[in-house]
């Protein structure tokens, strides 16, 4: 009996939705943990159920292959319940088991298990392995809607409610809270309110000319915000031999001055300034003040000569009244904070090295320069912890201490060693997501007005200017929207997934 693989495979109209399927975000398991190779579930689903329904009525199925074959149908029991059905009527009424020996980011198994086969996954890589068990394993065992009865004074109401999504939602939120209580005020709000989203750093060197001496400010491009109708950056001027900043606003030809960071100065900006050029590229940089050029091989050198530095510069903030984001240049105040929270980070990183045993910034190795995708040894970046500054390294250690801390009183609290695994696994994701969003590689991106991740190019590449995000805040990659969107939205779409038919 031939397959429906054999004869018909709707590879453009799959392709299409598979497209499409990368800019899903809410609910899809590529945000629970980031994986490299992991295969669209659109075309893991259809390749699957063409693989293991018959060419017959060919038509037919592909009518209903390419209605299978969509995000929106993931959920749908009816379409599911109906691919079952079919998959196990022409497999001799047996349930089918697969085995997936390098299961990796965990598409093929999950569609397998939508599907109604039998799954077994295993991998070499114990990231895979978690990733899976989180996919996989824990959302069935533990994650399926129970009813729940709920007193209303008088009245009694009846739900559905998954106790893992309950749980994980609760230990979340209690991470967040005891981790804010510790060093939440290392991150103050303004005062009309407005919320740091991240903090915008330069890196910067000395320029070599021995007449000179000022401190260059290494930027890529000046722009903070670059959308039709709004055209928002920052500019470098002169003053008294060192660079200062404005942020200036493009209102038809000409560049209007919002703020400088000289009190009583406005700079005069040209028509002709263009943000995109910036003060380094390819490793080279210039001097904004004497205008010399500083060659990319001592670029490198003052790195690992640790002489180079780092400037804030500006502050991206969220308005309360949610009108979108909003700039302003980085203040002593801003400064202050972060030197609070370095000094801090000596004591915390003491604390916990008595307690665990162990370094909590990661002290490892970076893999040999020259290997592939890997630039920042370079300049200097040797070990793992070089790739994140103070403050983004005071955030990860404690966030980690809390999730360990969650997983103790769970286990005060009476709950199975077992599920109180389960539930920190998901909670342990969280600090893992937060080192791919705020590290000293994470660069801003004016056109969208968000983050670009570490690894948005899977690779290490130097990054001069950078952004350090305020975990803290109700807006982009904090930890809260780790918790709500990466975390919470998938584990709801992974426990809706009917249990596999148990054979008789």
């Amino acid at each position: 009996m031939k397959r429906l693989i054999e004869e018909l495979l709707p590879i453009k109209e799959i392709s299409e939705e598979s497209a499409r399927e990368k800019n899903i975000r809410h609910g899809h398991i590529s945000t629970l943990h980031i994986w490299w190779a992991r295969r669209p579930l659109i075309a893991s689903r259809a390749t699957i159920y063409s693989a293991l329904v018959s060419a017959e009525n060919i038509e037919e199925k592909k009518k209903f292959l390419l209605k299978i074959a969509k995000w929106e149908t993931s959920l749908n029991q009816e379409l599911i319940k109906k691919a079952r059905e079919e998959i196990k009527k022409e497999n001799g009424g047996k349930v089918l088991r697969v085995l997936d020996p390098f299961s990796g980011g965990g598409s093929i198994p999950l569609e397998c298990l939508r599907l109604g086969l039998e799954t077994h996954a295993i991998d070499y890589n114990p990231v895979a392995v978690l990733i899976l068990k989180c996919i996989l394993e824990y959302p069935q065992k533990y994650g399926r809607p129970q009813k729940v009865v709920e007193q209303n004074g008088f009245y009694k109401q009846e739900k559905q409610e998954s106790p893992l999504i309950k749980d994980v939602q609760r230990w979340g939120e209690w991470v967040l809270e005891s981790a804010k209580k510790e060093i939440g005020r290392f991150y103050p709000t303004d005062k009309d309110g407005s919320i740091p989203v991240g903090y915008l750093w330069a890196r910067t060197i000395p320029c070599q000319n021995p007449l000179c001496g000022a401190e260059i400010p290494l930027i890529r491009q000046f722009w903070l915000a670059k959308k039709e109708k709004k055209k928002i950056s920052l500019y470098p001027f002169v003053y008294n031999k060192g660079v200062e900043f404005a942020i200036v606003k493009k209102e038809g030809n000409q560049w209007k001055v919002l703020e400088s960071s000289v009190e009583g100065f406005e700079p005069k900006v040209p028509e002709n300034f263009d943000p995109e050029k910036g003060t380094t590229a390819r490793a080279e940089a210039v001097c904004l003040v004497c205008g010399s050029t500083i060659e990319d091989d001592d670029v490198r050198r003052l790195f690992r000569e640790g002489k180079a530095s780092q400037r804030m510069t500006a502050v991206v903030l969220s308005t309360q009244k949610g009108e979108g984001k909003s700039y302003r240049l980085a203040t002593e105040k801003d400064l202050e904070f972060y030197r609070l929270a370095e000094e801090y980070l000596e004591e915390k990183r003491k604390k916990l090295w008595e307690e665990w045993g162990i370094d909590p910034v990661p002290d490892e190795d970076l893999p040999p320069e020259n290997t592939l995708g890997f630039r920042v040894q370079r300049y200097g970046m040797l070990k793992w912890g070089d790739l994140f500054n103070s403050r983004q390294k005071l955030a990860l250690i404690t966030f980690t201490e809390k999730v360990r801390l969650a997983y103790k009183k769970m286990l005060e609290e009476g709950y199975d060693e077992d599920y109180a695994k389960a539930v920190v696994s998901y909670l342990g994701f969280i600090p893992s997501r937060m080192a791919d969003t705020n590290s000293m590689l994470c660069h801003w991106d004016g056109t969208w007005e968000k983050v670009s991740t570490t690894f948005a190019r899977q690779a290490l590449p130097m990054n001069w200017d950078y952004i350090e995000t305020n975990v803290f805040s109700d807006k982009g990659y904090s930890y809260l929207n780790i918790l709500e969107n990466n975390i919470l939205k998938v584990l709801s779409h992974l426990t809706q997934i009917p249990p596999v038919e148990a054979e008789e």
